[in-house]
């Protein structure tokens, strides 16, 4: 890579750290800038995922107050998902990566559309309840969560785009908890889901190793600058970013 590709590369690990642990969109960011570098993409997507280890790294450090309030929860985000991504990465080196393409704009849509209206949902489902005998806050996973948890593990494993808004979308809706502890617990879950695809990347895909290393001194730094940030942001700001991130994602799918 020249000097200028080396640049491109490090700004786009910076700004896909800061995506890891805010709106959860990071591969988008990266992801096509290693594409257009003339990487293969199986490559590319292989390399990418390794190297935005770091960001989960920073950012899931950023968020430790947020990620000490429920531990039993955030055990079983981390379990889940490091197992789901093992699935993941193993259907990503075994099937024709245009297996999903079909189906992965329109499910990070319906995400979207959850995260947006999860308030109503939430409000109308506690209306369900015999006011008489109101529910108490769900603050431990149900099988449900833990269940849709795994899945979007399977899911960050095997391509990841948007991975970060559909945990968003399942932990808000089987959750009680705050949106800012949310996106604590989905930055850990995709550096579970990181973690453990980008080991089994190392030990059988081919990877490019210059574009790996740009990207992880980028997003190691933009990690944890986006967890600052990610813990500061009014929940409705939250809610409206991560249905624009993941709208404005879909579209580029299309």
């Amino acid at each position: 890579m020249s000097l200028t590709e080396q640049a491109i590369v490090l700004a786009a690990g910076f700004g896909a750290g800061v995506l890891t642990s805010t709106v959860g969109v990071a591969s988008l960011l990266s992801f096509p800038v290693l594409v257009a570098l003339g990487i293969p993409p199986v490559v590319a997507n292989a390399s990418n995922t390794v190297g935005l280890i770091p960001a989960g790294l920073s950012g899931s450090y950023g968020y430790q107050e947020e990620l000490r309030a429920y531990p039993r929860v955030t055990a079983t985000v981390l379990v889940t998902c490091a197992v789901g991504a093992a699935g993941g990465a193993a259907l990503l080196l075994s099937l024709d990566p245009r297996v999903f393409e079909a189906v992965v704009p329109w499910l990070i849509l319906f995400t979207c559309l959850l995260v947006g209206a999860q308030p109503w949902i939430s409000r109308w489902l506690r209306r369900q309840h015999d006011a008489a005998q109101p529910p108490q806050p769900r603050t431990s996973m149900s099988p449900a969560t833990t269940l849709f948890a795994a899945l979007t593990g399977v899911y960050g494993g095997y391509f990841g785009a948007g991975s970060g808004v559909m945990m968003v979308a399942v932990l808000a809706l089987g959750l009680d908890i705050d949106l800012r502890i949310v996106n604590g617990l989905k930055t850990l879950a995709v550096l579970a889901g990181n973690l453990v695809a980008g080991a089994i990347f190392i030990a059988v895909a081919p990877l490019h190793w210059p574009a790996i290393e740009l990207l992880a001194a980028g997003s190691l730094i933009g990690g944890y600058i986006g967890a600052r940030v990610g813990r500061h942001l009014p929940p409705t700001l939250f809610r409206v970013l991560i249905v624009i991130a993941g709208a404005l994602a879909a579209v580029l799918l299309f």
